[in-house]
């Protein structure tokens, strides 16, 4: 009897049932069950990979950008609604003049705000009754169209490719800004007196609308001359120093001539 069941018993039958899973963790399966969350090292892994991968996506999109601005407008980038010219003081000043000169511009940047704050300072004189409103209205209008392109191109221009590595130092940069510059600082002085009239809502103007009980026109007033007395007062501490740099590094009239005549004076404008 039992010879007749050892032969009649499958030979290829196992003991396993043919359900498990052959590549299953036998500790998995017969031990402590397996979690089934990411291992910290695992998930911090996953989160570096992924922050890659959005960096990777981010700088593609800005060389894009690149690209397309430098198809459009080649390399100029300022001003940044219309690129004219190419500015930039991280990559064209050296790093010894770098932070001055980009205190001067974001002076340059004050002026702008400034004259738009008298805008609004006299647009209020104006409403207030003043006599003559209408006068420093034209006029603080004007102000904001015409001084900021000369003011760029005329002083801060030329101090920018003084300084500019590519420039080599030279004397005609230095004197086109101790002129045009030496103007700005005597207009700058002119607005903060705030003489009726001129298109200022520099401290005279300011005190009269106090006094006349016009609180609103006094304040924007008072922002005004604080603005112009800010920019006027750091433009005046950084001539101080150019001068003293010009002097050291021996930039003369007759150098400036010579340079003038080998260049001409339309590459100190529109270089860069």
């Amino acid at each position: 009897m039992r010879e007749r069941d050892t032969l009649t018993e499958n030979p290829f039958a196992s003991t396993h049932s043919l359900d498990a899973n052959p590549f299953e963790d036998p500790v998995s399966r017969h031990g402590t069950p397996k979690s089934s969350y990411p291992s910290p090292a695992h998930a911090a892994r996953l989160e570096e990979l992924n922050q890659r991968e959005r960096d990777l996506e981010r700088r593609e999109q800005e060389l894009s950008q690149k690209a397309e601005h430098i198809r459009r407008f080649g390399r100029n980038n300022w001003p940044p609604f219309y690129p004219l010219i190419f500015h930039s003081i991280q990559d064209e000043i050296p790093e010894g003049s770098r932070q001055m000169i980009t205190r001067i511009y974001q002076l340059w940047l004050v002026l702008l705000g400034t004259l738009v704050i008298n805008v609004v300072a006299n647009i209020l004189v104006l409403t207030a009754g003043s006599s003559h409103g209408a006068s420093d209205v034209g006029s603080s209008i004007g102000y904001l169209i015409v001084i900021p392109p000369i003011s760029f191109l005329a002083w801060y221009r030329p101090l920018y490719n003084g300084y500019m590595k590519a420039s080599g130092e030279q004397s005609l940069y230095y004197y086109l800004y101790f002129v045009f510059g030496g103007f700005h600082l005597a207009y700058s002085l002119y607005m903060i007196v705030g003489i009726p009239s001129t298109g200022s809502a520099g401290f005279i103007q300011t005190i009269e609308q106090y006094i006349d009980g016009h609180i609103v026109a006094g304040v924007f007033g008072t922002i005004a001359t604080v603005g112009w007395v800010l920019q006027g007062g750091g433009n005046a501490m950084y001539y101080r120093q150019i001068w003293y740099h010009h002097k050291a590094a021996g930039h003369s009239v007759a150098k400036a001539k010579s340079e003038l005549a080998t260049h001409g004076a339309k590459a100190y404008f529109t270089r860069g």
